[in-house]
Formats: structure tokens, C-alpha cells, sequence
């Protein structure tokens, strides 16, 4: 058995062994989380441990476990007798997942930017130099988010909250982030014009330099609300699996396939409540 032959090694060898186990499952699991916040791995798509491990190269005790930790994230669901799936979305968990995201996301802008000194300011300038500077799409399929410019994305918000002085808001915050990616990931492509994303950063970057905690959090108010905007307005999330059904010219809240009327219902309650 392993654990006998590891009991053999000298001490050093047995915690370098362990130390790389660890490492290799951590790696197994990033993949994984990064191909779920990529959409790559679909809202609601089937895992097979036994299908992830052979394209993965691992033992199944490595997918197994990285898929646990993804449950604790909430990004894969665990159902007795079906094994793990990713999980769903709605219109539902979208709405109530940008409102909890917004009053988490300003409480850590306020306090980052009263307690943010010249090394912060210093960073969140190179963050957005880097973001600013690099093409958000795919090259040659402009409704696909390059996975370079995700990861820029992604630091310079990081940054921008980094110096808030409440470890759980923060931890919550990361949490709610990751949620947040899948969405906007599926936005993109239903956008009606380009968005300019790069405008919304720089308004935040300026805001925040000019210790603006008000006006920064108006931005970044209306910087999140836009993609649940998109979403709910072109498209209906119907079916929990990321099948989001671009409306045809017809009319905003058209769709190909309209999704059944209690959705729909829902869909407008929203909708309605949000333009107020």
C-alpha cells in the first residue's frame, strides 16, 4: 500500500511526497474551477469522475477531492446516486446574487479606499495599465473572454478592494466573485453593442485615486448591474444549464424558444423592478 511504503521514507522523502500530492490535486482542482467559471465546463453539465480523470491524466482519489472542494464553493452540486454536476443557473440566482454582490462589494471599496495608501495606489495603477492593455475577446471569435484578460480582470478588482481591513468581507467577497464570472462570461456573446468595459475600469481607477468613495461606488454599482442587465433583458435563463437564447429583433424579451410562463412571469417581475 502507499501509505505503508511512505511510512518507510526518511522524513524529508515522505513530506516531499505528500507535498507533491497535494500540489497535484490542487492543480487538478484549479483546472477544473477554472473550466467551470469559463463555461467550458456548462451550467448543469454531468461530471464523470472517471471521464475527468483519464482526460486529466489523475487517479480518481484526485478528481474526487477536487470536485468536494467545488462543492464547498458552490460551483458544483453533489446529488445522491447521480454523482456531481456543475451547478445550474437562473434568472432567479442571478438577480439575488448581483444584489448581495453589490452591498459586499462597496462595503470592501469604501474601506479600501479610506485606508489605501501610496503602495495600494501604486498597484491598482499597474493592475489597470495591465487590464487596459490587454484584448478582452479571443482573437478571431470576439464572443469568447480571453482567458488572459479574464485573470488581468479579475486582479485589478482584487486590487482595488485589497487593502479593506475585514478579512471575512473579503473572503465572502471572493466567494460572490467567482459566482458572478460564469455570468458574465455567458453575457458577452448577447450583447447587442460592445460594452466598454475599459471605459467603466478607468472611471474606477479615477474615482478611487481621487478617494471619490461615493462616486466609486456609484460606478461600481452600475459596473455590476450591467451584465445582470443583459442578461434578463435579450435573454431568458430557462433552463438552468446556460442555454442563453439571444432575443431575435422582434423585440428585447422575445426568444426563440419562449421559456415557460412562470419563468416568464418572474422574468418580468424583475425586470419591472429593476427600472425603478
Amino acid at each position: 500500500m502507499p501509505a505503508k511504503n511512505d511510512d518507510r521514507l526518511p522524513m524529508p522523502q515522505r513530506t516531499a511526497r505528500r507535498t507533491q500530492t497535494s500540489s497535484r490535486t490542487t492543480l487538478i482542482y484549479e483546472q477544473i474551477r477554472a473550466d467551470i467559471l469559463a463555461c467550458r465546463l456548462r451550467p448543469g453539465q454531468r461530471l464523470n469522475i472517471g471521464e475527468l480523470s483519464q482526460s486529466l491524466g489523475v487517479n480518481l482519489g484526485a478528481v474526487r477531492e477536487a470536485l468536494s472542494r467545488l462543492t464547498s464553493e458552490a460551483l458544483v452540486v453533489a446529488e445522491p446516486q447521480r454523482g456531481f454536476a456543475v451547478a445550474s443557473i437562473s434568472a432567479a440566482d442571478l438577480t439575488d446574487l448581483t444584489r448581495v454582490r453589490i452591498d459586499i462589494e462597496t462595503q470592501c471599496l469604501r474601506r479600501s479606499l479610506q485606508v489605501g495608501g501610496l503602495d495600494w495606489e501604486t498597484r491598482l495603477v499597474a493592475a489597470h495599465h495591465a487590464l487596459s492593455r490587454t484584448p478582452a475577446a479571443v482573437k478571431g471569435d470576439p464572443s469568447r473572454v480571453a482567458d488572459t484578460w479574464a485573470t488581468l480582470h479579475d486582479a485589478f478588482h482584487e486590487v482595488l478592494v485589497s487593502v479593506c481591513d475585514s478579512p471575512w468581507l473579503l473572503r465572502i467577497r471572493r466567494s460572490l466573485f467567482a459566482q458572478s464570472e460564469r455570468y458574465r462570461r455567458l453575457s458577452l456573446p448577447l450583447a447587442k453593442q460592445p460594452r466598454r468595459v475599459d471605459q467603466e475600469h478607468a472611471a474606477l481607477l479615477e474615482a478611487a485615486l481621487a478617494r471619490e468613495i461615493d462616486q466609486a461606488e456609484d460606478i461600481m454599482r452600475r459596473h455590476l448591474t450591467k451584465t445582470t442587465e443583459t442578461l434578463l433583458r435579450l435573454s431568458v435563463v430557462e433552463d438552468g444549464h446556460g442555454d442563453l437564447r439571444r432575443a431575435p429583433s422582434r423585440g428585447a424579451h422575445a426568444v426563440a424558444n419562449p421559456a415557460p410562463k412562470r419563468l416568464q412571469r418572474k422574468h418580468s417581475r424583475t425586470a419591472s423592478r429593476n427600472t425603478k
